[in-house]
């Protein structure tokens, strides 16, 4: 299970600003995706989009032409929506036939730890 972090904006700036400065190492998981909120995965995670990834998981496609010929989304739309979820975890674009590139779900859970009396909460993604 992979623990993604959940920091505000202003905070991970202040980090990025303190490695630029060498006042401390990068963090371990700098390369990870970050959220600035659990809302931020929600708005994400809406429902044509879980419909999308169920769809990516089960069928498989083997093109972007074949989801896009299943789902009935319009290229530019399909494409934008498969960059973010592959931005955020969710979604791998693997090399496929030719030129072809293949999306693939790298999630199957998401368990999110919410600390209610502070801004401490944890996405993990399995």
């Amino acid at each position: 299970m992979t623990t993604y972090k959940v920091q505000s904006l202003r905070a991970l700036r202040d980090e990025m600003k303190a490695v630029a400065r060498g006042q401390k190492p990068a963090p371990a998981d700098a390369a990870r995706p970050s959220f600035n909120s659990v809302e931020a995965l929600v708005r994400l995670l809406t429902p044509e989009n879980r419909r999308l990834l169920s769809l990516i998981r089960d069928r498989k496609p083997e093109s972007m032409t074949e989801l896009r010929e299943w789902t009935g989304r319009a290229q530019p739309n399909l494409s934008r929506t498969l960059a973010k979820l592959e931005a955020a975890g969710l979604v791998a674009m693997k090399p496929g036939n030719g030129r072809r590139k293949v999306p693939e779900v790298k999630v199957r859970k998401i368990t999110v730890e919410i600390d209610p009396c502070g801004e401490r909460d944890l996405l993990q993604m399995a």
